[in-house]
């Protein structure tokens, strides 16, 4: 495991020099499972000091996916992991866990390059998550005419 580690952090550096935080990848296999005290609805990552990806903000269970979208910076990026309840086509109700790369147009050019350089590295981390949606303005994180379509196609 410490070499998997020690080889991924390699990769990561040699791409932009950012690496993921071990605390996103041991709250990751929590809230996967959703252990205590990671019953949570959504993570917020952001980019610290141009080298390392955290978690900046948690969301409470009760949460729900308009209150991410309202947590998201208007003007810089930003990567979320939310569990995503929906109902699937034939009518069950259902969850799934969703990337979603948050790269406005109105972010800084650099803050965009790294985010968008740095954003493997974190998916890696975030193992067996099967839906990425990038998204560069709000029309893009809108619930019931972006997120949700894309979503459904997995259910």
């Amino acid at each position: 495991r410490a070499l998997f580690q020690q080889r991924h952090t390699l990769t990561v550096t040699m791409a932009t020099g950012v690496a993921v935080s071990d605390e996103v990848s041991t709250s990751f296999l929590k809230f996967k499972l959703q252990q205590e005290p990671f019953k949570l609805r959504y993570f917020v990552y952001e980019i610290k000091d141009k080298k390392t990806i955290v978690i900046e903000k948690q969301g409470a269970r009760e949460k729900t996916y308009e209150d991410l979208v309202e947590e998201l910076p208007e003007k810089d990026s930003r990567y979320v992991l939310i569990d995503l309840e929906f109902e699937s086509a034939d009518g069950r109700p259902t969850s799934k866990l969703v990337f979603i790369s948050w790269n406005p147009d109105t972010a800084s050019i650099r803050s965009k390059m790294l985010y968008s350089g740095s954003k493997e590295a974190l998916k890696s981390a975030l193992n067996g998550v099967g839906i990425h949606i990038n998204a560069t303005d709000y029309s893009e994180l809108d619930f019931e005419t972006s997120i949700l379509p894309t979503v459904k196609k997995f259910a």
